[in-house]
């Protein structure tokens, strides 16, 4: 069965002046994925979704929405939340969606169907100027549901939230993409893009660092750390050792992942028979934040 390609991004370049925000990224976005684009701030996350909305030119590269350029077509099967919105204070929420929907030919029962996704339909009569922070982020995203697109690009989410509103926001992602919508998010939070995306595009200082399913690049393996008196022939036996997954060399020590479902004890009871004495061996679990920071040190 062939794969669907919602978003095909090619060696997209953006500067600014003298400063290069975005350096020759390459990915592909396919239907049905929550894709997310990490990286710390400054990384080139809003200018990426910024060329691939319209709203910036690009300098060198190209993409495509649905095998062609972006077009009016195209437009309105993307709902896209950039940058807060600006809604009307002294109008209630129903009233400034009505906004959204006109300016994409969309009914009010499209209205009452964001506005109850993103859990404000008791609401729909409040004026947004009344709102707390995590209800006016909810407002926001009821307005990218507005017409019921089949994509939704999604810039920091949940900037700001506290826990509550993040696990809100959180839901509201997980049930689109239920539905088999495609969701692209940009986020500079591990723990987010853990928790709600399939699949991750990592950048750096404006340049693409790694991409692949979340799973496959954010794993938290844990390493043994092992010595001996003979080190280097401790090291060359483990590069072979059919329970090892990965070794590698830091200081005094040799650092080994094993492949599951071998343990620390397995590890060193071959050691022994191999005529290894072991004079350290610990076990250190890797957390998924340590391997982020490792990647874009």
């Amino acid at each position: 069965m062939s794969v669907e390609k919602i978003l095909e991004i090619n060696n997209l370049s953006k500067n600014y002046g003298s400063l290069q925000a975005v350096r020759d990224i390459s990915f592909t976005v396919n239907k049905g994925e929550v894709y997310g684009i990490l990286g710390p701030n400054g990384s080139g996350k809003t200018t990426t979704l910024a060329v691939i909305l319209g709203v910036l030119n690009a300098n060198g590269g190209d993409f495509k929405w649905f095998g062609k350029p972006l077009q009016k077509e195209t437009r309105q099967r993307i709902g896209a939340l950039i940058e807060t919105p600006n809604f009307y204070p002294y109008l209630t929420l129903f009233e400034n969606l009505q906004i959204a929907a006109k300016i994409k030919n969309a009914s009010e029962e499209s209205i009452n169907n964001a506005l109850g996704t993103a859990n404000l339909l008791k609401r729909k009569h409040t004026n947004y100027g009344n709102l707390s922070l995590g209800m006016k982020q909810r407002m926001a995203i009821a307005s990218v549901l507005i017409g019921d697109p089949d994509v939704l690009v999604l810039d920091e989410p949940t900037n700001g939230l506290d826990p509550e509103g993040f696990a809100e926001v959180r839901n509201i992602i997980q049930s689109q993409a239920s539905k088999g919508k495609t969701i692209i998010l940009a986020s500079h939070i591990l723990d987010e893009v853990e928790k709600v995306c399939s699949h991750v595009a990592i950048l750096k200082s404006g340049e693409l660092i790694a991409n692949g399913r979340v799973g496959e690049l954010l794993t938290s393996e844990d390493i043994v750390y092992v010595q001996s008196e003979n080190q280097d022939e401790l090291f060359a036996l483990l590069q072979f050792a059919e329970m090892v997954s990965r070794v590698s060399r830091i200081e005094d020590d040799i650092t080994v992942v094993l492949k599951k479902p071998f343990t620390p004890v397995e590890l060193n009871k071959f050691c022994s028979e191999k005529g290894f004495v072991l004079s350290k061996i610990m076990l250190r679990k890797q957390s998924l934040e340590a391997q982020f920071l490792e990647l874009v040190k």
